[in-house]
């Protein structure tokens, strides 16, 4: 059974090197699991969804509330489904200081990353929204 799940959380380090490092180690780990996803990060704060088997995507948000690379980490949606919208990626990264801030005013109140002030299903329509304008590096 596939599922999709979509956090928040804030940066303990927010260093270029620290975030490359999270990218790096999902981009090496998530395929032998079966996960695919895509990560956006911007003013210290992480939007991730992450998809792939019930099982593997429990254990994987399992580490990560417990890795000491984040805080305030937060459940903002999760759901079975019956196809993946991230198959082509192990991680894709969203690069926010690249991204036309109009995109990010249409779904908050100011035009900066704020997932915790947010419904889950406005997080997620931010991040299809940045797939289809092409915002989204790193497929592989």
């Amino acid at each position: 059974m596939l599922v999709r799940l979509l956090y928040a959380s804030r940066a303990v380090d927010t260093s270029h090197a620290a975030i490359e490092a999270i990218l790096t180690q999902s981009r090496q780990h998530n395929p032998g699991c079966g996960i695919t996803g895509v990560l956006c990060y911007g003013g210290g704060v992480f939007l991730q969804a992450i998809e792939g088997g019930r099982s593997a995507v429990s254990d994987l948000y399992g580490h990560i509330q417990k890795d000491a690379r984040h805080k305030n980490v937060e459940l903002l949606h999760y759901e079975e489904i019956a196809e993946r919208r991230f198959g082509g990626w192990t991680m894709g990264q969203v690069n926010l200081s690249k991204i036309n801030h109009s995109i990010l005013l249409k779904y908050s109140e100011k035009p900066e990353l704020d997932p915790y002030a947010v419904s889950g299903k406005v997080s997620f329509a931010l991040l299809e929204e940045l797939m289809a304008t092409a915002s989204i590096i790193g497929r592989a």
